[in-house]
């Protein structure tokens, strides 16, 4: 069977069960839609949090910023993780005992404070806005290639994929469809993973793979593959290619953003027990750790075979690149999606792939009828791309398409869920209209969702930049305005509303204004130059790495504040106090 045909059967397949599950487990209540009656078994709400938890990002994009920047990005895998177990420690068993639908619930209750409650739903609309341009992305670029459609084509498609199955089930649809496509993501990314590090190492183990002896050349694939990318002006694979300082930042900010993502956080709202939530987080660290032990070394076999693809002898000699018209199938397939382009300037029909921006690797490269780097590779393609580099067989390939889907649209529908319930739970009913009834909520909720899909379709279509670095900036809104506001709700009796209302907003607005500007999204006011150099930022920090900044202004005002106006009502505190202090596991506040 043709491998097209198996895509397509494949993908089917996958879509038709995520329906099948939204039908099957349709929300008939409020509390179905929003967190799923509270009736989820831990491990499955582990599984299903794994799978809303790893995104495009995580399946599509990290292993290609892995491959592309080396040891530098292994702060994704340290800063997710790690957020897990904050989530697990400090988070997930105390708002579960607190007992409410939604992260703004939580804090206008809290903080004893409709304004609160609505700077919390501003801030969660941002982040999660933010967040879902990279999931759309992620399904835009999977379709383009493996249903061979426009990438504009593919958004609508998937989004109306999610659009039937997030609008029907809600939280409770969309807990069951995220096991199913757990399962589809986990077997998509391991198994051709397996295959590629049996073909380079003859290991079967992908980690264990990363750390044996590369066949074809007998040294260490670490080792080999840093020759033949320093052969080609390119740092060093194994060693870091970016400041300790900001790596140090980075992976800070993606640990305490995780732990402030909303999406991720009312997860553990749906299962029945306090006691759960705990378990329920450390099942999903483990569900989670299966893909990012194997992530490394897809990151580093993929780009390994890339350059052996174009490398093809000696580099600089005549016949040493890839002769243009010899390229490979898989090749000229990614090129009509755009993401893969060349660009022959030196017009002598060969492909030269090096960096162009050593400038002694340029100066040599010169010498030899070389006029720059003429292949252009997305790092959003590399894992999808992989099988076809190895030459796997076709339904490996269309498996890979299935889990590409399957991530972007797990973490998709948990977002745009989380967009849902803060509008028609924490706006429309906490404020515009208190008295609507419960099928009126109900109603306003799928209205809500059909809503988000819309607007994160039409974002989708011009994201500003490649998956994995829309998601990092989600990350840095997240964990300067959500988390520092629910761990002083939880562990502070003193953080009064005009506390909470102040660091909220000076986090997320420190961090946006830092982001807008050094990202280059805006020009410096008096100059002709866009901030987009580490020359420009401030005390060298990435953009991408100032959430923790912004956490930090958070809770400083938010205790500057609260310690300059009056202390909370005692009933306040003692909520306080009875939501912090374990009184066994069995029992849950009822909403």
């Amino acid at each position: 069977m043709e491998t097209q045909t198996l895509i397509y059967l494949v993908v089917g397949a996958t879509f038709a069960l995520y329906v099948g599950i939204a039908i099957w487990a349709r929300a008939g209540s409020t509390g179905e839609f929003y967190a799923a009656g509270r009736g989820v078994h831990p491990v499955t709400n582990g599984m299903a949090t794994a799978a809303d938890w790893m995104s495009a990002a995580s399946f599509i994009s990290m292993a290609g910023l892995i491959a592309f920047t080396g040891y530098g990005n292994s702060s994704f895998l340290m800063g997710w993780t790690g957020g897990y177990v904050l989530l697990a420690m400090l988070l997930a068993p105390y708002l579960r005992k607190f007992g409410k639908y939604t992260v703004p619930e939580f804090i206008g209750d809290r903080f004893y404070s409709q304004t609160a409650r609505l700077v919390a739903v501003v801030c969660l609309i941002i982040i999660s806005v933010t967040y879902v341009i990279g999931q759309m992305t992620g399904v835009g670029v999977t379709f383009a290639r493996f249903l061979q459609v426009s990438t504009e084509t593919g958004l609508y498609i998937g989004s109306a994929v999610v659009f039937v199955y997030a609008v029907l089930g809600g939280m409770k649809g969309i807990t069951y469809t995220q096991v199913a496509q757990y399962v589809v993501l986990i077997t998509a990314y391991t198994i051709p993973a397996i295959f590629i590090s049996l073909n380079l190492t003859g290991n079967p183990v992908p980690p264990l793979g990363l750390f044996s002896e590369h066949t074809a050349s007998g040294v260490p694939l670490l080792q080999r593959l840093d020759q033949v990318i320093t052969d080609l002006g390119f740092a060093q694979y194994t060693t870091l290619n970016t400041s300790m300082f900001n790596m140090v930042l980075f992976t800070l900010a993606l640990m305490i953003g995780t732990a402030g993502l909303p999406h991720v956080i009312i997860r553990f709202f749906t299962v029945p027990k306090v006691a759960d939530a705990r378990w329920s987080a450390g099942w999903a660290l483990v569900f989670i750790a299966i893909l990012y032990f194997t992530a490394p070394s897809v990151g580093a076999m993929a780009r390994l075979n890339i350059v052996d693809t174009i490398q093809i002898g000696e580099v600089g000699s005549p016949e040493g690149n890839l002769a243009y018209e010899n390229r490979p199938d898989w090749f000229q397939t990614w090129e009509t999606t755009g993401l893969l382009r060349f660009e022959d300037k030196n017009n002598d029909g060969r492909i030269q792939y090096y960096n162009e921006g050593n400038a002694a690797f340029a100066a040599q490269a010169q010498e030899w009828g070389w006029a720059g780097n003429e292949l252009t590779v997305n790092p959003d393609i590399l894992v999808l791309a992989n099988p076809e580099i190895a030459n796997l067989p076709g339904w490996v390939i269309a498996l890979v398409a299935a889990g590409g889907l399957a991530a972007a649209l797990s973490t998709a529908a948990g977002l745009l869920l989380a967009i849902s319930s803060a509008i028609s739970h924490d706006l429309l009913k906490s404020a515009v209209m208190p008295t609507i009834s419960e099928k009126g909520e109900l109603l306003a909720a799928r209205i809500s969702m059909a809503g988000a899909i819309v607007l994160a379709t039409w974002l989708g279509l011009n994201p500003p930049g490649f998956a994995a670095q829309t998601v990092a900036l989600a990350f840095g809104l997240a964990a300067s305005s959500i988390f520092p506001v629910l761990m002083m709700g939880i562990f502070s009796k003193r953080i009064n509303n005009m506390g909470a209302i102040a660091g909220m907003l000076t986090g997320i607005l420190s961090t946006c204004l830092y982001i807008f500007t050094y990202l280059g999204w805006f020009f410096i006011p008096g100059t002709n130059m866009i901030a987009n150099t580490p020359d420009n930022w401030l005390f060298g920090i990435a953009p991408a790495s100032f959430g923790v900044v912004g956490a930090a202004l958070n809770f400083a005002v938010a205790f500057a504040v609260s310690r300059a106006t009056a202390a909370p009502p005692k009933e306040i505190q003692e909520l306080v106090e009875s939501v912090r202090i374990p009184r066994g596991a069995g029992g849950a506040v009822a909403h």
